[in-house]
């Protein structure tokens, strides 16, 4: 890879957010790494298009961005998925590998059980609004502002509980065992906030049982929002740049 490339951290965020849990992102990861947030349909820019709650309408969003003759598709990249992002990364992960093309040289998930472990939220993407609010204010999630009746709970609670049913649906279909019975061939970083209590530390370290290749857990400070903070950008940034020296991408196994 050149020296002037940056490597592409393709990023992926948190039940009912967009985009904007990354702008500040580019002052902590460095110059030569370059965060490529993904906005799913249903919120920001994209808030008039129907949202997906299934892994085929997510794939079919995400999938051709990905594919050979996709812009810079022929360098190394990386993915971050946080909380649902993390699932969402790894899903395509997946299905790249299924699809036998070129995969991310790392995998990086933060605040996401991994798919074999209970999800409180995911698992409760159902529940009436009185119990997925009181779940919601738990996790830090329900902003002091909101009210009954108010905007957030009109525009923002929707797309929470799709976000939800979507982390359900994907958590299910990660379960289901790969053809040749073994893990992803794929190197991966799993970030826990030290006060997460929806992700803890603990819970982050049985990613090591989703890949085949050298698993590393990482734990910085914050609660499940750390995507907000200073470290996480700081440490994948590092990430990316062990990436860039390295300079491979992973091609799945015949």
């Amino acid at each position: 890879m050149a020296d002037e490339q940056p490597v592409r951290l393709h990023c992926f965020a948190h039940a009912g957010a967009g985009i904007s849990s990354f702008h500040g992102w580019p002052r902590d990861l460095g110059a030569d790494v370059r965060a490529e947030p993904h906005l799913l349909p249903g919120r920001e820019s994209r808030r008039n298009e129907p949202r997906v709650t299934g892994k085929d309408a997510l794939l079919a969003d995400l999938l051709d961005r990905f594919v050979p003759g996709a812009p810079d598709f022929s360098a190394p990249y990386v993915l971050y998925g946080h909380s649902l992002g993390a699932v969402v990364a790894y899903t395509l992960t997946r299905a790249l590998h299924e699809a036998g093309l070129p995969l991310p040289a790392l995998l990086a998930v933060g605040a996401g059980p991994p798919p074999d472990a209970p999800s409180d939220l995911s698992d409760a993407c159902r529940a009436d609004d009185t119990e997925l609010l009181r779940l919601l204010g738990d996790a830090g999630a329900v902003p002091e502002y909101a009210r009954p009746g108010g905007f957030w709970h009109r525009a923002v609670l929707p797309v929470l509980r799709d976000d939800l049913l979507l982390a359900q649906a994907l958590r299910a279909a990660a379960r289901e065992p790969f053809a040749d019975g073994r893990p992803l061939p794929v190197p991966l970083l799993a970030v826990a906030g030290a006060g997460d209590p929806l992700a803890p530390p603990g819970t982050m370290a049985g990613w090591s049982r989703w890949s085949r290749h050298p698993v590393v857990t990482r734990t910085v400070p914050g609660d499940h929002f750390f995507v907000h903070g200073r470290a996480l950008p700081r440490l994948l940034g590092r990430a990316c740049r062990v990436v860039r020296r390295t300079a491979t991408t992973v091609t799945p196994a015949p």
